[in-house]
């Protein structure tokens, strides 16, 4: 039997387990590990924050999508591999060997700069961990009379965290909140008309927003110009970075720790392992780190996986010159981001909730 190991349940790893209960190869042993049963989808996110969706509705079992592809299921994360000799080490010392393996385990939280705010802080990733935090939270902070949120992190994850958490509140009598968007500023990457419209959500909805640097302080977070700020919580949605195991993991990695791959999708140093979602790099093409790409590049990374197991031509993933981003901004609103396009309102938000139930 050929060993297929599909590390991590990411946007990625749906395709190839769909793509495999449709037409799986003879001879082939398959195994997922994911942390979770549960593939949580960040783009509903914000409106669960908001209580539109219920938790159910937002994430997709992978267990019956497993027993369709004949897939054994392990709920563990990957803590280690050793791609010379072949193997996923787990936190049970369990050590998994593989003749192929598909590296769809996401990225981790960066929040180095944060860590002596303490129990105030809540990070966003892994979903796993902040779906459990959050209900906690908000059913507190609804009792209170006065209620102060700071998110960090200026890009599209931030700025829909702070609008949801702005709806959440709805009620509570004084609420003052913060978005620390860093020196980078707010959307960096998107164009300006859509940089406006956030803005302008931001400051109607009254949050105030910080184009600069911060850095944790016990209770709270230091602004570059020294002002501090003293939270009831801190919501981290920062950057990504890549997990520390891949140091020694014996793979080729970018600058920044990433897992360099090809067009393919295939290593650089290992032909029998690919990998796909924010754990890479492309080397051959500039690629922002989306789900985006990591939902168009799935069904790509599933045939080449089928086909190195056959000896096929490989295909390239080529992504889009533009990719369309609805951002969720409460009071099921959205703004719709595409290149130099860019539109809002109730309409963009029936968009993206159809495209997203679509999705689940």
């Amino acid at each position: 039997m050929i060993r297929l190991i599909l590390a991590g349940g990411g946007h990625a790893h749906l395709a190839v387990l769909h793509h495999l209960a449709k037409c799986r190869p003879k001879g082939l042993s398959i195994t997922l590990v994911t942390p979770s049963s549960f593939q949580h989808y960040s783009g509903m996110l914000p409106g669960w924050m908001a209580g539109v969706y219920p938790l159910e509705k937002i994430r997709i079992d992978l267990r019956p999508l497993c027993a369709a592809a004949g897939v054994e299921l392990i709920e563990s994360s990957v803590v280690g591999m050793d791609a010379d000799r072949r193997c996923v080490a787990l936190p049970d010392k369990r050590h998994l060997e593989y003749d192929l393996l598909s590296l769809d385990t996401g990225s981790e939280t960066d929040g180095s700069w944060f860590e002596d705010v303490g129990q105030n802080l809540l990070a966003v990733k892994p979903l796993d961990d902040f779906v459990v935090a959050w209900p906690k939270w908000i059913t507190s902070a609804r009792s209170r009379e006065r209620v102060h949120v700071a998110v960090i992190g200026g890009g599209a994850a931030g700025f829909e965290l702070v609008m949801a958490a702005r709806e959440a509140l709805r009620g509570v009598n004084q609420i003052d909140m913060d978005l620390v968007a860093g020196d980078s500023g707010l959307l960096p990457g998107h164009g300006r008309a859509v940089r406006q419209r956030a803005l302008r959500c931001l400051h109607q909805a009254g949050i105030a927003v910080h184009e600069q640097r911060a850095v944790g302080v016990p209770n709270g977070i230091m602004l570059a110009d020294g002002r501090e700020l003293r939270p009831d919580i801190v919501l981290l949605a920062t950057g990504g970075r890549a997990p520390c195991w891949l140091k020694l993991s014996k793979l080729t990695l970018d600058e920044y720790g990433h897992i360099a791959v090809d067009a393919f999708h295939r290593t650089l140093s290992h032909s029998d392992v690919f990998a796909s979602g924010d754990v890479c790099a492309r080397t051959d093409v500039a690629m922002a780190r989306s789900g985006v790409h990591a939902v168009h590049a799935g069904p790509i990374l599933a045939q080449n996986l089928t086909a190195a197991l056959l000896g096929e031509r490989l295909h390239a993933y080529h992504p889009r010159a533009t990719s369309l981003y609805l951002l969720a901004c409460g009071e099921r609103r959205a703004i719709a981001s595409w290149g130099g396009f860019s539109a809002e309102g109730r309409w963009v938000w029936r968009w993206k909730d159809s495209i997203d139930r679509r999705f689940i």
